[in-house]
């Protein structure tokens, strides 16, 4: 059961129930303070476990490759070639499969142990200090009053006076520490959910595609190996024959011994810094600029070499230049340019402010605009012309960005966004711009659109409807929940229900795209519940249901050919759902409960006898929980297996380009790196540890061995 929230109103009244619930939520804290402890302490004996399995494969695979095989005589067969360089072959291959381990175990305590120690000194420990000034501040306030109360009343009137404002003042600071103690208290609560599940996450995708491709270089290794086994049954051969012939001559020689014998100056240069985005968080690079104001030509040529890739300088063609305001950002002497070869806005950083004058006088720089957008009232309603608005903000959008990543996602630059509205709401001439103009990209559009609907005086769909829906949202029964959601819709107002119609006919054809621009019904839901649904009241419990907000939203995109095909039998109450023996209620997902699925493995048999020549092969299909059956290998060589040739691997490009582009979120920025390190993607890296997984099971059973008259046994 879930605990309940924790008003700041409660903060001023302390009452015991408070102090009872905070007592409550301070429990919860120590129990995930401890199991964050024990997690971070096996997560580190797993390391270290997997550090030290993967140093003694590396030392075993340093053995192999340090002898050498020496021979007899002055040639080698390329049998015995193949022979020589095996324990070489087999070292480079340990080595490249603990190379990947090794980059997993590298890279593991970023991903598991840092995010959680972070998560567990900086937030849960700032929230104990939260504690302790709490409890301090209220033992001096309540200290404090006692001895006031205790005052005598004949004192003089100054000394009670004094005495007042001292209590007074007490108590303010007493507030304070509280409201900053069940602020922070409850943020920790909500944001652990995703602090501590993500990293963990994480770390297990890192291990599977570690194993992944250990079962890959397996389907690499298996060509070799039925190859090296043919040379060594070969040389097994001769030396056979040869021993032969050798005992032979031993045997003479014992009988009889003695039968035996690599122009002009730019306008301005120097050192600028550059602010990078990163998939977890912001970077100022260093780097040395020289800018030619004929031809607007900046070239950046960075200080700070990455390691494993040397990098020139870069040319970049100048289109604006405009000082950054000084509240805008936490850095001094700012400024954006934007070029024609990079998207978006580069804030550079000048060593003085001198220094950015003269940078912005070269670059023909401007003052930074300070008026805000729409700020007259009339234009925060649902009018003709924010519906023109609408219309043209998605038709640009369907026409020309439907495809582009993180649609939605991706915030465009506060400026562009200020001048598109600032444009299109000039009460002069309202809606006279021309949305296809190349000033306008497409996250300037949909952020100028997100700004729109979310400033409006009364949300898209009402503070009257509000609670009906999130409740309607909380419900378990999913029919119930698409009911209820189905009949509020034809509550709303005439144009609000015309501008919801409007707006989630577009979200669906956006999240159609969803295989280009990554924007499923789920995250449409985070990008537009706040935006088309708000709680009037500014309360905690309010800022709970967020998450409600966006089910709404979601449940409209994926239901919407139902929702607006007409209104419900019944609009006056939602419809109560159909009888059912077991009702449709919703299930959490699981992976330890899914069935298992058959398994085909190949098998291969032959007669026990000689003469019998042609191999008789099967499939058996195992059916879970049974065990194969093991068979004897055949006792005559048999033919050597060949498959198909593997096709080589290659190492996707990473373009220099998408160095500086943002991830939509945290998540996606670390998903996209496993995949390049896994090498493969999608359906190809399934199949074939799939496949590869079968032709090891394939090649135990095709073991070879021959008869004891004339060879040995033999196998790998």
């Amino acid at each position: 059961m879930g605990h309940p929230p924790l008003e700041f109103r409660d903060c001023y009244l302390d009452s015991p129930n408070f102090r009872e619930r905070l007592k409550c939520y301070e429990q919860e804290l120590e129990r995930t303070n401890k199991f964050i402890k024990d997690v971070i302490k096996d997560g580190n004996a797993l390391i270290s476990a997997m550090r030290n399995y993967s140093s003694a494969v590396q030392k075993f695979s340093q053995t192999l490759q340090s002898f050498q095989f020496d021979f007899i005589g002055d040639t080698l067969t390329d049998d015995e070639i193949n022979i020589a360089e095996s324990f070489k072959e087999f070292a480079e291959l340990l080595n490249e499969v603990e190379n990947e381990r090794m980059m997993m175990v590298h890279n593991a305590s970023d991903l598991l142990i840092k995010p959680l120690e972070s998560f567990r000194k900086e937030q849960i420990g700032f929230t104990k200090e939260r504690k302790k000034k709490f409890e301090k501040d209220g033992e001096r306030f309540y200290s404090l009053l006692d001895r006031h109360l205790h005052l005598s009343s004949k004192k003089k009137e100054s000394q009670l006076q004094e005495a007042d404002l001292q209590v007074d003042k007490e108590r303010h600071v007493f507030f304070e520490s509280s409201l900053d103690y069940v602020y922070q208290i409850q943020e920790v609560q909500e944001s652990k959910k995703f602090n501590i599940v993500e990293p963990v996450l994480a770390f297990l995708h890192s291990l599977f595609i570690s194993n992944n491709l250990t079962v890959e270089f397996t389907q690499d290794f298996l060509p070799y190996k039925q190859k090296l086994q043919l040379s060594l049954q070969n040389t097994r051969n001769h030396f056979s024959s040869t021993r032969e012939e050798m005992e032979e001559l031993k045997k003479r020689m014992k009988e009889a011994p003695q039968t035996c014998k690599l122009p002009g100056q730019p306008t301005i240069e120097g050192y600028l810094y550059t602010q990078e985005k990163w998939a977890l968080g912001i970077s100022w690079v260093k780097y040395y600029c020289q800018y030619e104001k004929e031809t607007k030509t900046l070239t950046m040529t960075p200080m700070e070499q990455k390691p494993g890739a040397k990098q020139g300088p870069l040319d970049l063609t100048l289109k604006y230049c405009v000082r950054r305001k000084t509240e805008s950002i936490d850095k001094r002497f700012c400024f954006d340019i934007e070029t024609n070869e990079r998207p978006g806005t580069i804030t550079l950083q000048a060593l003085s402010e001198a220094n950015r004058r003269l940078w912005m006088e070269a670059m023909d720089g401007k003052e930074p605009i300070y008026h805000s957008p729409i700020t007259k009232q009339e234009e925060m309603e649902l009018n003709e012309v924010g519906f023109k608005f609408v219309r043209k903000c998605i038709n640009v959008i369907e026409t020309k960005g439907i495809k582009t990543e993180g649609l939605y996602r991706t915030v465009g630059s506060n400026i562009q966004v200020q001048k598109l509205l600032n444009a299109f709401f000039d009460p002069k001439c309202p809606g006279d711009v021309d949305f296809h103009n190349s000033d306008w990209d497409i996250k300037t559009i949909t952020s100028s659109l997100k700004f729109y609907l979310r400033n409006l005086s009364e949300p898209v769909m009402t503070y009257r409807l509000h609670k009906e829906l999130v409740s309607a949202a909380k419900s378990d029964n999913l029919d119930y929940r698409l009911g209820a959601i189905h009949s509020l819709v034809y509550k709303l107002p005439e144009k609000n229900r015309e501008m919801l119609e409007l707006l989630i006919r577009h979200l669906v054809n956006v999240c159609e795209h969803s295989k280009d621009n990554f924007m499923t019904p789920s995250n449409m839901g985070v990008i537009f519940g706040p935006t088309l649904m708000r709680a009037q009241e500014d309360t905690v419990a309010a800022m709970m249901n967020i998450k409600f907000q966006n089910i709404v939203v979601e449940i409209l995109i994926e239901h919407f050919v139902k929702i607006y095909s007409g209104p419900p039998e019944e609009s006056a109450a939602p419809p109560v759902p159909p009888p059912r023996v077991t009702a449709r209620r919703h299930k959490p997902i699981t992976i330890s409960k899914r069935l298992l699925r058959e398994r085909t493995l190949g098998y291969n048999t032959s007669s026990l006898d000689e003469s019998e020549g042609d191999n008789d092969s099967f499939s058996k299909v195992l059916h879970p929980g049974e065990k194969p059956t093991i068979i004897r290998p055949p006792v005559r060589p048999p033919d050597p297996f060949f498959r198909a040739a593997t096709p080589q691997k290659t190492k996707p490009d990473i373009v220099a380009g998408n160095a500086g582009e943002i991830p939509s979120s945290v998540v996606a920025s670390r998903t996209r790196f496993f995949e390049t390190a896994s090498w493969k993607t999608g359906s190809i890296m399934v199949s074939r540890c799939i496949h590869a997984a079968a032709n090891v099971l394939k090649a135990d059973f095709l073991e070879m061995r021959v008869e004891d008259s004339g060879f040995k046994s033999f196998g790998l």
